[in-house]
């Protein structure tokens, strides 16, 4: 079983949405067993204060280091060792499929939800790594953590009910995942690619490979830089070059 924490002023938002689908049966199995503690609740006043004004002047309030710092010590404690502690910030890493693959090997994962404008910097070296979800600024790190966390249990033996769809999803392979198509096979007067119907697993295979060529240079050429096509991708990217060229 994995063991997941998140540090958060506000745990009454979780399991939230995790408790559905995916991520609510794997809780429910016992794959995965998900924490939610209260910053507050290491706060050493009465009033459980856990912000305060910058230094040195400036709106908002930050993060203050000692409810934040005890409550990170605590809760590594109760994870397994070598459970990464992870800040959520718009500061961090881009998350990525990459990275979904690598915390899920991890035994646990302690995600920090930070607050206000930002923690303070002297609790940062506590930090294994910093993760953000996307260029925009969330009211904290709460939503942030679920998607995360989403990503890296649906990864998790068991989770899935059919664990050889994860190697055709978009970005598992760096590139976006071809179109899908379901009954029925018309609808709205369009119908299904009729190679999809043909039962020639071969042709298929090649035409979903392709397809899936064409939507990631439509609409994340990046990755195509990134990661380099290969022989085989090359030529079918040559096909879609030929193809774009006579529509014109």
């Amino acid at each position: 079983m994995k063991r997941y924490t998140i540090l958060t002023l506000f745990p009454e938002m979780f399991p939230g949405p995790l408790a559905s689908s995916i991520t609510g049966r794997a809780i429910q199995n016992g794959i995965v067993e998900l924490n939610a503690t209260n910053i507050r609740d290491f706060a050493t006043d009465k009033h459980r204060i856990v912000d305060d004004s910058p230094y040195g002047g400036g709106s908002g309030m930050v993060m203050k280091p000692g409810p934040l710092a005890a409550s990170i010590a605590s809760a590594q404690t109760q994870l397994p060792k070598h459970s990464p502690t992870i800040l959520l910030t718009p500061q961090g890493e881009p998350f990525s499929q990459a990275r979904a693959h690598q915390l899920a090997k991890a035994p646990g994962l302690l995600l920090v939800c930070g607050r206000y404008e930002g923690i303070d910097e002297r609790v940062r070296q506590t930090f294994d790594l910093e993760l953000s979800v996307g260029d925009y600024v969330l009211s904290g790190g709460e939503l942030a953590s679920m998607i995360i966390l989403d990503a890296v249990i649906r990864l998790l033996p068991g989770a899935l009910g059919n664990p050889e769809s994860l190697s055709e999803e978009s970005f598992q392979q760096h590139r976006l995942e071809y179109p899908q198509y379901t009954r029925p096979a018309d609808f709205q007067n369009e119908g299904v690619p009729k190679i999809l119907l043909s039962g020639d697993h071969a042709k298929i295979h090649r035409w979903r490979q392709k397809e899936s060529l064409r939507r990631t240079l439509q609409r994340r050429p990046d990755l195509l830089q990134t990661h380099p096509p290969d022989r085989e991708e090359q030529k079918l990217l040559r096909e879609i070059e030929n193809e774009t060229t006579k529509e014109t």
